[in-house]
């Protein structure tokens, strides 16, 4: 697998990806998510809980 990463034109910035990030890797800034790619863990939780489907592995 490959670690998250957030397609900036779809997200929406509901932030409902940070909440369940269980590292944290996970923030919105400017109304837009971004992975910490080295506290990723590959987990997916971000990618099934985006409401959008902005996130991806």
């Amino acid at each position: 697998m490959a670690k998250a990463s957030v397609d900036q034109d779809s997200c929406v910035g509901c932030e409902a990806c940070v909440s369940v990030c269980p590292t944290s890797a996970i923030s919105v800034d400017g109304g837009k998510a971004s992975v910490d790619q080295d506290t990723c863990v590959e987990c997916g939780a971000c990618v099934s809980t985006c409401p959008v489907g902005a996130i991806s592995l």
